[in-house]
């Protein structure tokens, strides 16, 4: 049986009234990121994966600027 892989929340924060939390995980024993974005209505994976902490931040801020029309 396959164990599940559950978040490893690194870093959440508000950003523009919405919570995103930065998700940190491995791959190939190198870290990745990704990030959750919670709001109102729901929730999304906004960012999928990033190299670093800064690169899945701002991927994510750039997510909720466009989604949200800021």
């Amino acid at each position: 049986m396959i164990s599940p892989d559950y978040p490893h929340i690194v870093l959440s924060f508000i950003y523009r009234g919405v919570r995103i939390e930065v998700d940190r995980g491995e791959l190939d024993g190198k870290s990745t990121y990704a990030v959750w974005v919670d709001y109102d209505t729901g929730c999304a994976m906004a960012v999928p994966y990033a190299h670093s902490k800064i690169e899945a931040i701002r991927k994510a801020k750039k997510w909720v600027d466009k989604r949200f029309g800021f």
